[in-house]
């Protein structure tokens, strides 16, 4: 009787298949981290495929088993899962229809549609994923067509272990540690479970954005939960719910082995790659790197691969990737200040700024008070221990001063 083939020989099918469409992404040695850490660090570059993201593969597998039986795709997407689906529709001649939320922007729509051309119809509906979501389904159901999952589909994550595959044979060995990212947990999944049949001495990582912890807090309940609110900057990962095939698969993690990367922070390693290596991430796509200084002491004299998983990046979004990384750092602070209103009042606070104190952003917001106004100001300086200083010149001035930088409702509503 013959035995059904190990999913590692599944992963290294969908890897060869994947040939048709482009070559192994990169696996490149950075020596700059390499350095810093003290380890051999590996970057998985699937910010270069034909996407920028490393969702193609999935889609790609998914379809190749279904097809000609199946003629017509369907699925729900804001992001790097939409235009790997448009990419294979376009590949392989079939029918897809896409559901984006309207509040989608233009550019990921327009690469959506440059990547599957004639072959892919976009339908902007619903505010909310869930809408769109459910607008998908709905579709599916009435048009007899199959709904292509992003994560929680078999195939898919068979499709998303051939980034393991690519890399053992692009290293010739076994990493000691490979970190991924998480968001649905199709990458996270198939790359595991691919390396515990071909490399299982091989440890992992996995880190989730601050605002999307779906699998730290699925092994927490046993099980696949609901969180409550998602912070969605990081869009590529921000995942509200874990699915249920790729928990399976993820059930046995140390709680120890999730990392979490909170948003602010992985600004600041988007904009260290940028400036200091040219590579250009999506915050989804930073994550794996974004955990490699609280590991330092887990990975000196190790080799280590990150897979740096997207490189769709809104280059709009800039000012703001700044911005959080700014605050994060401690660097940028905002204030509400409580200004006498008497002559020369503006030069003294002025003059309690330090040599490195830059006004970043000054708004006088005075409305009824005779003797006293308020001013929200924004300042920008060197180094974080400035602002220690400027509180005590003036507290010493009996200037009233509120810091409102970590409050996210005033914060949200004023800067």
């Amino acid at each position: 009787m013959d035995r059904a083939p190990s999913f590692a020989t599944k992963a290294r099918a969908a890897a060869q298949a994947l040939r048709a469409l482009f070559e192994p992404t990169p696996l490149q040695r950075n020596e700059h981290l390499s350095a810093r850490f003290g380890a051999e660090i590996w970057l998985k570059r699937e910010d270069l495929s034909p996407v920028r993201s490393y969702k193609l593969r999935g889609a790609f597998n998914a379809m190749r088993k279904r097809v000609p039986d199946q003629r017509h795709f369907v699925c729900a997407s804001a992001g790097n899962h939409a235009q790997g689906m448009a990419f294979a529709c376009r590949h392989f001649g079939v029918r897809g229809t896409i559901f984006m939320p309207v509040t989608t922007p233009q550019q990921k729509i327009g690469k959506t549609r440059s990547f599957g051309g004639e072959a892919v119809e976009i339908v902007l509906t619903g505010d909310y994923f869930d809408q769109t979501l459910a607008a998908a389904e709905a579709h599916c159901a009435a048009h007899g067509a199959a709904f292509l999952s992003p994560f929680d589909d078999d195939d898919v994550i068979e499709g998303q272990a051939s980034v393991g595959v690519e890399i053992l044979e692009q290293l010739g060995r076994a990493p000691d540690l490979v970190i991924l990212p998480v968001g649905g947990g199709g990458l996270s999944a198939g790359v595991t479970r691919y390396l515990a049949e071909a490399a299982p001495a091989t440890g992992f990582r996995f880190v989730e954005p601050a605002g999307g912890a779906s699998l730290a807090a699925a092994l927490a309940a046993g099980a696949p939960v609901t969180l409550p609110r998602v912070n969605s900057f990081v869009d590529g990962a921000a995942v509200a719910r874990i699915g249920a095939r790729t928990f399976a698969a993820l059930a046995r993690t140390d709680p120890a082995h999730v990392l979490i990367a909170p948003e602010d922070r992985i600004c600041i390693t988007m904009l260290e790659m940028l400036n200091g290596e040219g590579i250009v991430l999506e915050p989804a796509g930073a994550l794996a790197l974004d955990v490699l200084p609280g590991l330092q002491g887990d990975i000196a004299g190790r080799t280590v691969v990150c897979v740096t998983s997207g490189g769709n990046f809104d280059f709009e979004r800039l000012p703001e990737v700044k911005e959080r990384a700014m605050r994060h750092a401690g660097r940028k602070k905002y204030f509400i200040l409580r200004m006498p209103q008497r002559p020369g009042a503006l030069r003294e606070f002025l003059s309690m700024l330090g040599p490195d104190d830059d006004i970043a952003r000054f708004e006088y917001l005075k409305k009824s008070a005779r003797n006293f106004g308020s001013v929200l100001i924004g300042i920008e300086t060197s180094d974080q221990a400035n602002f220690a200083a400027l509180a005590a010149r003036l507290d010493a001035a009996g200037m009233g001063w509120r810091d409102i930088t970590g409050d996210e409702a005033l914060a949200e509503f004023l800067i």
